[in-house]
C-alpha cells in the first residue's frame, strides 16, 4: 500500500509540474526562426526566448524561413504543433512578412485569407486548452533620404491587431515595439541590428551581404527582450513563466 501511495504521489507531482511548467510553442517566419551556423550571423528572435524563461519552461520554435500563414498550414506545420498542444501551453504567433509579398506567389496570402488563418490559429489553439498570443510582424529596416523610418508591411499588422481585438486574444505589438527601437538607433546605427557584411568579412558571405530583414544576434536578442518585457508590462498569463 505504501508503494502504491508513493507512486500515486509521484504521478500527481509529475502532473502538477507539467501543468505549472508549460511549453511555449512559436510559429512564424524567418525573423523568428532558429538559424543554422552556416548562415551566421543571421539569427531569429525565437532563438533567444528560452533564455528569458524560468527553469522548467520549454520553448519549441517551429517558425520557418519563407513561411506565410497559408504555407505554414498547407505544409502540415501547424498540425504538427496542434497535435502536441496540451492545456496550459502557449502559442506565440507572428506572421505577415511573407503573407504580404504579392510578387512571391508561392507564399502570398490575401488579406481576408490571412485574417482567417490567424483566427484559425487562435481558435484551434484554444480548443486544446492552450493560450494563443498574436504578434504583429517585426519591422524591416527602412529609412527615407531624410533618415526617417517608414514601415513596409502594409495592412498586415493592422489585420493582426483586428484579429486580436475580435477574438479577445493577447497581442504583443512587435511592429510598434521594433519600430521604436530601430528608429531610436537611426539610419546608420541600426545597421548593427541587421545583416550588413563587407566583402570577405565572413566566410559565409565572401562577397558581402546587405539584408535589412533578418537580424544579427544583437538585434534578435533585443526583439526577444521586447516580447518578454511587453508581456510582463501587460501582465499576460505567460509573464509568470518569464524571468
Amino acid at each position: 500500500m505504501k508503494k502504491i501511495l508513493a507512486l500515486a504521489a509521484a504521478a500527481f507531482l509529475l502532473m502538477a509540474f507539467s501543468v505549472s511548467r508549460p511549453t511555449i510553442y512559436m510559429i512564424g517566419d524567418s525573423t523568428m526562426a532558429d538559424k543554422q551556423d552556416k548562415v551566421y550571423p543571421e539569427r531569429g528572435w525565437g532563438m533567444f526566448l528560452q533564455e528569458l524563461c524560468k527553469k522548467g519552461v520549454d520553448v519549441q520554435n517551429y517558425a520557418m524561413n519563407g513561411r506565410s500563414t497559408r504555407t505554414f498550414i498547407s505544409e502540415g506545420r501547424w498540425q504538427a504543433v496542434l497535435d502536441k498542444l496540451k492545456p496550459g501551453d502557449f502559442v506565440v504567433i507572428q506572421f505577415g512578412h511573407n503573407d504580404q509579398s504579392k510578387e512571391k506567389v508561392d507564399r502570398y496570402t490575401a488579406p481576408d485569407d490571412f485574417k482567417a488563418n490567424m483566427r484559425r490559429f487562435v481558435l484551434e489553439a484554444r480548443s486544446k486548452g492552450a493560450t494563443p498570443i498574436l504578434c504583429t510582424p517585426v519591422v524591416r529596416r527602412r529609412f527615407d533620404d531624410k533618415g526617417v523610418f517608414y514601415d513596409v508591411h502594409g495592412e498586415y499588422p493592422g489585420l493582426t491587431r483586428s484579429v486580436a481585438n475580435e477574438a479577445a486574444t493577447p497581442l504583443v505589438d512587435m511592429q510598434k515595439l521594433s519600430e521604436e527601437v530601430v528608429s531610436s538607433y537611426g539610419a546608420d546605427s541600426s545597421k548593427r541590428l541587421f545583416i550588413h557584411l563587407k566583402p570577405r568579412e565572413l566566410a559565409c558571405a565572401p562577397e558581402g551581404k546587405t539584408d535589412d530583414t533578418h537580424f544579427t544576434e544583437e538585434g534578435a536578442r533585443i526583439m526577444a527582450k521586447l516580447f518578454a518585457s511587453n508581456a510582463k508590462l501587460q501582465k499576460l498569463a505567460i509573464a509568470k513563466f518569464l524571468r
